[in-house]
């Protein structure tokens, strides 16, 4: 079994005892592509690879809860990751990012020894935190999920607290394979729709940040963009307090690989859509898309999918994750997917 990396600070007696909080220097090195973070969530299978990322876990801190304490061990095939929250009067471990919790933070081989080894650690304890611990991210059918129950069973009762469904799409065989797999009403629609498009000249722009100055740039475009769309008019859009934070920080982080994929719908020199995600190896993960709505008849969303999607197979992606299926507005995905993957969280109590 790999042993962690230990980080230590002197007690009041001036006997060394493990951190249990990581440092924000500490966690600094984490935040980069090349990362032991990275590297272990891409390798890990899981329903959402791309937000078990530091692109997705630590822009959400970032903009929702920046002063909240982690908690991150490693070791060279293992990474364990969690933010302390508060569940009535009890301190709990739970995923850094607490609203969908659609990454894993469990990472790596290694990662059920690590998160053993952490129930075990009396620091924990001493530190009021216990045995209360949550996973996000958990495939229900998956080896990880069954190693974790394995192996926590003598530690509590560990029961599922959250579900959904994500979906996904398959790129073999390319555009061609992709557009194969749709139905045949959906495949008339958009051919409709691209004729309609190039008849009154929208074009479009193809955009891979490559640095913090360029990220905000494009960023700067796509906020203008959901101004003057349905969500930003009603007030639901990414341009809110937290949002524009959280996005914006994703990014910027996805600049650093040149991860991030920008496309622009454009007629006459000004934008009138985007379509916004970014690369997890070589699958792309959807993150935003908007129209202007003075285009809403001119079927921009269904014309921006399917540019990124030819984008997409150029480069030689081999699928694209949209995220959750259930919830508002998001029947649209139906048309545009064929994989469904059933997601959970878990909590040991």
């Amino acid at each position: 079994m790999s042993t962690p990396l230990s980080r230590t600070s002197p007690d009041v007696a001036g006997v060394e005892t493990p951190t249990v909080f990581t440092t924000p220097a500490a966690l600094s090195a984490y935040d980069h592509p090349a990362s032991a973070w990275n590297r272990l969530a891409l390798a890990t299978p899981q329903p959402d690879p791309f937000c078990a990322t530091t692109a997705w876990q630590l822009s959400w801190r970032e903009a929702a809860d920046p002063e909240r304490p982690l908690v991150v061990r490693e070791c060279s095939d293992g990474l364990v990751q969690f933010a302390r929250h508060t569940l009535g009067s009890k301190n709990v471990l739970g995923p850094v990012e607490r609203l969908w919790m659609f990454g894993c933070n469990v990472l790596g081989p290694a990662g059920v020894d690590l998160l053993e080894q952490l129930i075990r650690d009396p620091a924990m304890e001493a530190a009021g935190l216990g045995r209360r611990i949550g996973i996000s991210g958990l495939d229900p059918q998956g080896p990880l999920l069954a190693a974790i129950r394995s192996r926590l069973s003598p530690y509590g009762e560990f029961r599922r607290f959250g579900r959904g469904l994500q979906c996904a799409a398959a790129l073999e065989g390319g555009l061609d394979g992709f557009l194969s797999r749709r139905s045949a009403n959906h495949r008339k629609k958009l051919r409709q729709a691209i004729r309609r498009g190039q008849a009154v000249g929208i074009g479009f722009e193809r955009h891979t940040p490559g640095s913090a100055d360029e990220a905000a740039a494009v960023f700067a475009r796509m906020l203008a963009v959901e101004r003057r769309s349905w969500k930003g008019i009603a007030g639901r859009g990414m341009d809110g307090p937290m949002t524009r934070i959280f996005y914006g920080s994703m990014l910027r982080r996805l600049a650093m690989a040149r991860a991030g994929r920008v496309m622009f719908a454009t007629h006459e020199g000004r934008d009138i859509g985007y379509i916004f995600g970014g690369m997890a190896g070589e699958i792309y993960r959807g993150q935003q898309f908007s129209f202007d709505e003075v285009w809403r008849d001119m079927s921009i969303g269904n014309l921006l999918q399917y540019e990124q999607l030819a984008w997409l197979c150029e480069e030689g992606a081999h699928g694209y994750d949209m995220g959750p299926l259930t919830g508002p507005f998001m029947e649209y995905k139906e048309h545009w997917t064929e994989i469904r993957l059933p997601i959970e969280a878990w909590i040991l109590v």
